[in-house]
């Protein structure tokens, strides 16, 4: 890329990801971002829909925040597959030249993504946590970039946490965990300006013919949506255990989640996992019960309006960011508690 080109680029895109025409939350987390990017750098946010017959979720995107929506509208959409859905996005970011590229870190934008990137020739980072417009180098000196996309990712298995710029190539672009980024309050009656736009599909050798989609049935909640998470570690010490968590989550209206050592030993699947290989949740309340508060766990959850602990060692990390923290045996006081609180809401 030209270096004296990247002036060119301007504005903040978001990649609208949609499946069975329905949009995903992560595209409205990605809004909310990108509208405070957009005021930093003085721009507007753009939404980019990809998918075919998606024209109706214009307006919900530009309830959500969308200036813009950029629709690519083709039959070869219909269904996510890297090759046309990479051609459609690099086309797009090829034509109009953003200054910024954001796309969810799902299945999907995880595909997308770093696929897209390298066609356009330019850097992505991968599950940022946090994205702001600052200053690179971070510390002062003569080289200093100004108004450049610092993104914040955790590294070395969450033991670190690094801080990345793209001063020299456009879009500057990464995937972002869903759950992180606050979605604004829907404006009801916003209009975005669309402009519809198709680079032309020829499928190659590289278009995958998908012969059969089967839709995994799921029952289990969706803990990002839990107004009250009751979760589990290792200390609950076995499946069966995990009941006692359900009767308490039972009685306080809540949704049960665990660690990822609950998850590794079999006890509760991979949808309820909490923490940074797992989903970032916000409830009003969290239990950590028997979990020991490693720093991958409590990136997922110390966003939490209230966190109560319970472990029986007083030296775990999980108390540097409880609230409220209970030392002793949790096959005591978990059920003491359950039944001092129906006993209360039976009064």
């Amino acid at each position: 890329m030209n270096k004296m080109g990247l002036e060119a680029y301007k504005g903040v895109f978001v990649f609208a990801q949609q499946v069975d025409n329905v949009l995903d939350g992560v595209a409205f987390e990605l809004l909310g971002k990108g509208k405070d990017l957009a005021k930093d750098l003085n721009t507007d946010v753009t939404a980019v829909l990809i998918g075919s017959g998606v024209k109706g979720l214009v307006d919900e995107l530009a309830e959500y925040g969308a200036d813009k929506v950029i629709v690519v509208d083709d039959p070869e959409l219909k269904d996510y597959r890297t090759e046309p859905y990479a051609h459609a996005l690099a086309s797009v970011i090829n034509e109009y030249k953003p200054e910024i590229m954001l796309v969810g870190a799902t299945a999907i934008g995880r595909d997308l993504g770093p696929t897209v990137s390298a066609r356009v020739a330019t850097g992505l980072t991968a599950d940022c946590t946090v994205l702001e417009i600052g200053n690179f180098p971070i510390n002062p000196g003569p080289n200093q970039k100004p108004n450049q996309l610092l993104m914040t990712r955790p590294a070395f298995g969450g033991n670190t946490i690094a801080t990345i710029a793209c001063p020299d190539n456009r879009p500057q672009m990464a995937t972002v965990r869903p759950g992180v980024m606050q979605k604004i309050a829907p404006v009801k009656g916003a209009k975005a300006e669309v402009i519809e736009y198709n680079p032309g599909f020829t499928p190659n050798n590289r278009y995958v013919e998908i012969l059969n989609v089967v839709k995994a049935v799921k029952n289990t909640a969706n803990i990002m949506d839990a107004k009250v998470l009751v979760s589990g570690g290792r200390g609950v010490g076995s499946k069966e255990n995990f009941k006692m968590l359900e009767e308490l989550a039972d009685v306080l209206g809540g949704t049960v989640s665990c660690s990822r050592a609950a998850v590794e030993n079999g006890w509760l699947p991979v949808d309820l996992q909490v923490g940074q290989t797992g989903k970032t949740v916000r409830p009003q309340i969290y239990f950590a019960i028997g979990i020991s508060g490693a720093i991958q766990h409590v990136s997922g959850m110390e966003d939490s309006d209230l966190i109560i602990a319970i472990n029986k060692d007083e030296s775990a990390p999980i108390f540097d960011v409880a609230d409220y923290g209970l030392v002793g045996d949790l096959n005591k006081i978990v059920p003491a508690l359950t039944k001092a609180l129906k006993a209360e809401m039976a009064e």
